[in-house]
């Protein structure tokens, strides 16, 4: 277990915070880190800012990550990692589709070149808001407080997606499942992050695995010829302990 001072505390939407911490350590995009909370628990985080000055971005969802949120400058932050597969980078255009904090993992690989679709529940839950150096950014809301009203796919079908060689995408997960079965039949390579309960980061527990694959290993990043082999994608998954539910 690592521990590094937090060195600055950022607010990156109406509830969700960025921890900035000093680490030389090479953390490719699209990786992340178990992260604990003393006394709490423990979570997997990707990192939304690389190099030496390393920044995770967390919303309060549950004890853990409500605790992380509370932390101020000069508190110890305590993770360990990197895991996973990471993200393929592209030289081509990229169309970036991040919904919720699922945009934290994917604010690593935009460029100028890139095409952003940011969606939220609101606009004051739009991650990152007028932070982005790209090509373009079209923001979705689901009560059409800023840009589109709807969902990304909606976004979607104002561009024309054979325009990109890559679309990387992060996100709930009925929303990457909808964006896939849009963007599965245009010619651009698919990356997408997934998301599944995960304990261990290591490949151990199994509690991250889907459709044989785990996560934490195999994972978090799959590409297009591999989502079909995940059959629970956007169907099912487990709680925490372990009792599966369909998702539909």
């Amino acid at each position: 277990m690592k521990h590094s001072e937090v060195a600055e505390v950022v607010q990156a939407s109406r509830s969700a915070v960025t921890i900035f911490f000093i680490d030389d350590t090479e953390i490719l995009p699209g990786q992340f880190l178990m992260v604990w909370a003393p006394g709490v628990g423990e979570i997997p985080i990707s990192l939304s800012h690389l190099g030496k000055m390393k920044g995770i971005t967390v919303k309060p969802y549950g004890k853990t990550s409500s605790s992380l949120c509370g932390l101020e400058e000069g508190d110890l932050l305590y993770y360990r990692g990197p895991y996973g597969r990471p993200f393929t980078l592209d030289s081509g255009r990229r169309l970036i589709i991040g919904g919720g904090t699922g945009l934290a993992s994917l604010y690593s690989v935009i460029n100028g070149e890139s095409t952003v679709i940011s969606s939220a529940r609101s606009s004051d839950e739009l991650l990152f808001r007028g932070k982005f150096k790209c090509r373009n950014n079209i923001e979705v809301t689901d009560d059409g407080s800023a840009g589109i009203r709807g969902f990304p796919v909606d976004a979607l079908k104002t561009i024309d997606p054979d325009l990109y060689s890559v679309a990387y995408v992060c996100g709930p997960e009925m929303m990457m499942y909808s964006v896939y079965n849009y963007l599965r039949n245009f010619n651009l390579n698919l990356q997408f992050s997934m998301e599944r309960m995960m304990k261990c980061g290591i490949g151990i527990c199994d509690s991250c695995s889907m459709g044989g694959y785990q996560l934490c290993r195999d994972g978090p990043t799959f590409f297009k010829d591999e989502i079909p082999e995940l059959v629970e994608f956007g169907k099912s998954r487990t709680t925490e302990s372990g009792r599966r539910y369909s998702m539909k």
